[in-house]
C-alpha cells in the first residue's frame, strides 16, 4: 500500500471506528505546529558563507570546513544536485528500500538505476557491500539515514564497524549520510565516526529540528568531492532564496534551542503512546527504538491488521515507506491524542 493510499485508508478507518487508537499520524509539522517559529518580518541580507560557518559551529565541526559546506534548500534538494553528478561519473548507488520513496524518485529522475537494501527490522547490508566483497574502480555510494526512520534509532556500533570495513576495502567507496532526524548537538557518535573516515558526504537541514521543510540545509562534502569544481558549482548555481537564507539565519540564532524543545515534546508524546499500549505490543518494540531520543517512529514485529483487529491500534504497514518484505508495522506518537 502506497503512502497516499494508506492516508485514505486511515481516514476511513478512523471515521468508521472512533475508538480506534490512531498510532499512524506521520505529519510532524501539523502535530508540532505551535512550536514552529514564524518567518521574520524583515529581510536582512544574509550570506551563504556566514550561514555555513554558523551551521558548522552549531554542530561542533571545524569552521575551516566551510568550503566543503554547500548551502542548499534541504536534504531533498541536496540529493537532487548530487544524484545527477553521480550519474555523470557513472557511480553505483545503494539506497535503503524502506525509508523514503523520494530517494528512488530523485535517483531515477537523474538517470540512475539504484540498488537497494532493507533497514527493517534491522539494517541488512546486501552481499556486495559486506566486508570482503569485490571492488573495482567504479565510484560506489551507499546512502544511510542516521537516525533512520521508520526504524526509529541510530546505527549501532557494530553496524558502523561493518560500514567502515567496507569503505576501507576500496578508495572508490563513499557514503551519503542523511542526518535530518538527528536533533542533537553534536551529531551522533556513529555519524561522527563515519565522518572521520573522510569518505562521507553529510546532508542535514532545518526540516525536523526547526520544523521548516524545504528551506535551508547543508551538504557537507567529503575531501574527495570538495576538489570537484563542477559539483560545488552546481550547488552555488541553485541557492536558497534571500527569504530562505534570512529565515535560516533567524532559526540558527534566535531559535537555537528549538531542536531540544522538539525532542522533549516528542519524548513526552512517546511516553503517552507507550502508556496506552498493551504489554505485549510494547514489548515487541525493540529497546533501541523505544529509547532513542527524538524519534516518533516505533517498529513493532506484529502485522498492522493484527494490531487493528486484536488491539484496536491503527498502525502503518512497513510497505508504506517503500519496498519491504518484513511483516511488521510502525507505530507513531504524533496523533492529537498523544499531545499535551
Amino acid at each position: 500500500m502506497r503512502f497516499e493510499e494508506f492516508q485514505e485508508f486511515r481516514q476511513r478507518q478512523l471515521s468508521a471506528a472512533p475508538l480506534l487508537l490512531d498510532a499512524a499520524e506521520t505529519n510532524v509539522y501539523r502535530a508540532l505546529a505551535p512550536l514552529r517559529p514564524a518567518p521574520p518580518a524583515d529581510l536582512s541580507t544574509v550570506h551563504r558563507c556566514d550561514l555555513a560557518r554558523a551551521w558548522l559551529r552549531r554542530f561542533e565541526l571545524p569552521e575551516e570546513w566551510s568550503r566543503r559546506a554547500m548551502v542548499c534548500r534541504g536534504v531533498r534538494h541536496g540529493l537532487g544536485v548530487l544524484f545527477p553528478w553521480l550519474r555523470a561519473v557513472q557511480a553505483r548507488l545503494w539506497l535503503p528500500s524502506d525509508v523514503y520513496p523520494v530517494y528512488f524518485e530523485l535517483a531515477r529522475a537523474a538517470g540512475l538505476a539504484p540498488a537497494s537494501y532493507p533497514t527493517l527490522p534491522a539494517p541488512l547490508l546486501p552481499a556486495p557491500l559486506l566486508p570482503g566483497s569485490p571492488a573495482d574502480d567504479r565510484p560506489e555510494y551507499l546512502l544511510l539515514a542516521n537516525p533512520s526512520k521508520p526504524l526509529g534509532r541510530y546505527l549501532s556500533e557494530a553496524e558502523c564497524d561493518a560500514v567502515i570495513s567496507w569503505l576501507r576495502e576500496s578508495p572508490h567507496r563513499h557514503l551519503l549520510i542523511d542526518s535530518v532526524y538527528d536533533l542533537g548537538t553534536p551529531f551522533a557518535v556513529g555519524t561522527r565516526r563515519l565522518l572521520d573516515t573522510g569518505r562521507a558526504v553529510l546532508l542535514h537541514s532545518v526540516t525536523k529540528g526547526w520544523l521548516w521543510p524545504r528551506t535551508f540545509g547543508v551538504v557537507l562534502l567529503g575531501p574527495a568531492q570538495t576538489e570537484l569544481a563542477d559539483l560545488a558549482e552546481a550547488f552555488r548555481a541553485d541557492p536558497p532564496t534571500p527569504a530562505q537564507l534570512g529565515l535560516a539565519d533567524r532559526l540558527l540564532t534566535e531559535h537555537s534551542d528549538l531542536p531540544r524543545q522538539v525532542g522533549d515534546e516528542l519524548a513526552a508524546r512517546a511516553e503517552r503512546l507507550f502508556e496506552r499500549l498493551p504489554d505485549e505490543v510494547l514489548g515487541a518494540i525493540p529497546t533501541a527504538s523505544r529509547t532513542s531520543p527524538g524519534t516518533y517512529f516505533f517498529p513493532v514485529d506484529i502485522p498492522a491488521p493484527t494490531l487493528q483487529r486484536e488491539y484496536g491500534l491503527l498502525a502503518l504497514p512497513a510497505g508504506v515507506f517503500g519496498e519491504s518484505r518484513w511483516s511488521g508495522s510502525i507505530l507513531t506518537s504524533l496523533a492529537n491524542g498523544f499531545g499535551t
